[in-house]
């Protein structure tokens, strides 16, 4: 196995029972009991968790709540947010519709707390939406769809 100089082949042996020991006493007890204790999952500087911005309030322009995210779909071949589903109207969970936008449309604002739109009130209710009993496919042309009517240009 090695060649050359014994010093190095004693070296890289010494280095393999060493790595070998530690690996064989490492206990289940050091190892973290769940994903919440290994990695951060509340938000860095750049990041922030999903469930978290679910229920985060989004505001007009004139920094009006107009609604909450509801989730956000994200495309699970490269990753990015698609878009944000807003749930808009309704009074404690009835007659309450939900409003796909594109991600790109939001803007997270610190002071608020919140993501601002730059969209009237009148282009949400035009917009695409669906109700609590509706299930639309969030296909390509669907997608289409959203981004159009917000003049965004579509990603794919």
């Amino acid at each position: 196995m090695c060649h050359g100089e014994f010093k190095y082949c004693r070296i890289f042996i010494g280095l393999l029972s060493i790595k070998r020991r530690y690996i064989m006493t490492v206990t289940r007890s050091e190892y973290p009991e769940s994903l919440e204790t290994a990695v951060p999952t509340e938000e860095t500087d750049r990041t922030i968790a999903s469930d978290k911005v679910e229920g985060t309030s989004v505001y007009n322009a004139q920094d009006e709540k107009i609604g909450n995210i509801h989730n956000v779909m994200i495309d699970k071949y490269t990753g990015h947010v698609e878009y944000a589903v807003m749930s808009f109207g309704g009074f404690l969970g009835m007659g309450e519709h939900y409003h796909p936008l594109p991600w790109s449309v939001l803007r997270y604002d610190e002071k608020l707390g919140g993501y601002v739109v730059g969209i009237s009130k009148d282009a949400l209710r035009s917009g695409p939406s669906f109700s609590t009993t509706e299930s639309p496919v969030f296909d390509r042309a669907y997608g289409a769809g959203i981004y159009g009517h917000y003049g965004v240009a579509v990603p794919w």
